[in-house]
């Protein structure tokens, strides 16, 4: 695939707040499928060091919330001036994804990458918390770290050349998670497919300069995307 709006951020930029496999291109390619205008306010759900907002709002005209845990909003909003935006188009904050401070009905569309799979495992999670911030007919887009298939049982040793058990548990196949997402009721799965760029996305990750990537590298290079995928997700509120 060609990437024009990911490749609009640097290599440096990228390779220093990255988080993971590139959420660049996995945003870029999730987005290609989605129904969500310019101006749409959209929940960047699990945002990182704000990466996969400042594509949003930047290149796709987005009005985005970039909530996550574990990162320094102020830090963020640092790194969206830098990138020529404004608090009018994009809003951090640090939110847990169990109690997001959001009215019902408030977004037009969320999107999460490369994080669901930390809260969404819960069948519970999307109607419960999810799902009614999301305006009925609006869209909830995904890419999940997942499995091409469910291994848990007999684990090849390419994987956990870097991971225990205990962190591949947070990975399944897309079997698996269409079971989970249609246990919620009044959502519409209306595509679930493996993404084209997740071998290109962790090339550019285990080219960083840092000690997460150095510790996936060894996986990596022993074979582990012959196990691993990126499940995109596209889902709508009926």
């Amino acid at each position: 695939m060609n990437f024009p709006k990911a490749n609009s951020f640097s290599t440096s930029i990228m390779r220093e707040r990255s988080m993971g496999p590139n959420p660049l291109k996995l945003c870029e390619e999730l987005l290609e499928y989605a129904d969500i205008h310019a101006g749409s306010v959209v929940l960047d759900l699990g945002s990182g060091a704000g990466l996969t907002s400042a594509l949003m709002a930047r290149e796709f005209g987005l009005t985005v919330y970039a909530a996550d845990l574990w990162s320094d909003p102020s830090d963020n909003m640092r790194f969206f001036e830098a990138c020529g935006l404004t608090n009018r188009q994009i809003i951090p904050l640090k939110a847990d994804a169990t109690a997001l401070p959001f009215a019902h009905e408030f977004f037009d569309a969320v999107v999460s990458v490369d994080s669901y799979n930390y809260f969404g495992r819960d069948p519970r999670y999307l109607g419960g918390h999810l799902l009614p911030l999301v305006k009925r007919g609006g869209e909830l887009l995904f890419a999940i770290p997942g499995m091409v298939r469910d291994c848990h049982d007999d684990l090849p040793a390419c994987l956990l050349a870097s991971w225990t058990p205990e962190q591949l548990d947070y990975m399944h196949d897309m079997s698996w998670w269409r079971v989970n997402i249609e246990q919620t009721e009044d959502v519409e799965v209306l595509d679930m497919r493996e993404m084209a760029c997740t071998r290109e996305a962790w090339a550019d990750w285990i080219g960083c300069d840092n000690e997460y990537a150095a510790g996936d590298r060894a996986a990596v290079e022993a074979g582990a995307l012959d196990h691993l995928n990126t499940i995109a997700v596209r889902l709508r509120r009926r």
